[in-house]
């Protein structure tokens, strides 16, 4: 359902009850916190039922309470400050069940993304990788782990892969000066969204690059300036981005990507580990 929800509580509150102004009062005050909560806490927090809530969310419109924590996330998640990550983390992940929390939250993540994936959309961005003439990667901040790993693998397979260092503005504009049609860019962006990533994102465009977006939804903007798209589950862990899918979804593209690729992958890695073992690269065991 494509609405704000703070909007639409507000357009709606003269008509609620007692305990719905209530949940109103408390989402409209809280809703960093809210929309991380299940509907038994956001009741216990607003003093009203779990059932009040889920009652709640459907007369807003929604087909239950979790579609409406969904709206509630992606509403906030570009809004909260590092603060406010530890402070909704404090009430999501505490205690000695940190592991299991936080893994468990990853492996759904993983699950989820799996669900979602648009396989046709996933073959199109491995073909337009393997048939670019220069593959541009673009991550930076948090996100510059992802592009760094995605362009060691590929730097292996393709003669021309370039990852995009995060610099100043102008410095990035210098690395993808001479991008054009033919080449691809792939950009990589989680909330926060970093402003580099999507102004490199919208030169590829004008130069007549193919853009390759990985992101976590349809209303990031690196989805709409994006010609191909996929989409990974990322949600915060405290202070951290949670970038476990991102990376596994990199994972399956560099793969579909090599099967893809006009070389003779045995070949490469062959004369890949001569000059491992002439350079001493790797630390050497007696049998």
């Amino acid at each position: 359902m494509g609405k704000d929800v703070l909007t639409a509580i507000k357009a709606l509150e003269p008509t609620f009850s007692k305990g719905q102004r209530r949940i109103s009062e408390y989402i409209l005050d809280n809703y960093d916190k809210a929309a991380f909560m299940t509907a038994g806490r956001l009741g216990t927090a607003a003093g009203v039922s779990e059932s009040t809530v889920v009652r709640f969310a459907a007369d807003l419109g929604y087909e239950g309470y979790p579609e409406m924590r969904r709206a509630m996330q992606e509403l906030v998640k570009n809004r909260l400050t590092t603060v406010q990550r530890i402070e909704v983390a404090k009430d999501m992940i505490t205690g000695p069940n940190i592991p299991e929390a936080v893994l468990n939250s990853d492996m759904s993540k993983i699950r989820h993304t799996l669900e979602k994936l648009d396989h046709e959309e996933f073959s199109r961005a491995a073909a337009a990788i393997s048939r670019a003439n220069t593959i541009y990667i673009v991550g930076v901040r948090s996100s510059a782990v992802l592009s760094n790993f995605m362009g060691f693998y590929l730097n292996q397979l393709f003669p021309d892969v370039r990852v995009i260092s995060q610099n100043a503005f102008s410095e990035i504009y210098e690395q993808i000066l001479h991008i054009r049609e033919g080449d691809v860019l792939v950009a990589i962006s989680f909330p926060r969204y970093s402003r580099r990533t999507i102004m490199a994102m919208r030169y590829a465009r004008d130069k007549g690059a193919k853009v390759v977006g990985i992101t976590d939804s349809e209303t990031s903007l690196v989805a709409q300036l994006a010609d191909i798209k996929l989409y990974a589950r990322s949600d915060m862990v405290s202070f951290l981005d949670s970038l476990v899918a991102p990376l596994s979804l990199i994972n399956a593209l560099v793969v579909a990507v090599a099967e893809r690729s006009e070389e003779d992958l045995q070949g490469t890695f062959a004369r890949l580990e001569s000059i491992w073992t002439e350079f001493d690269v790797y630390e050497k065991y007696d049998q």
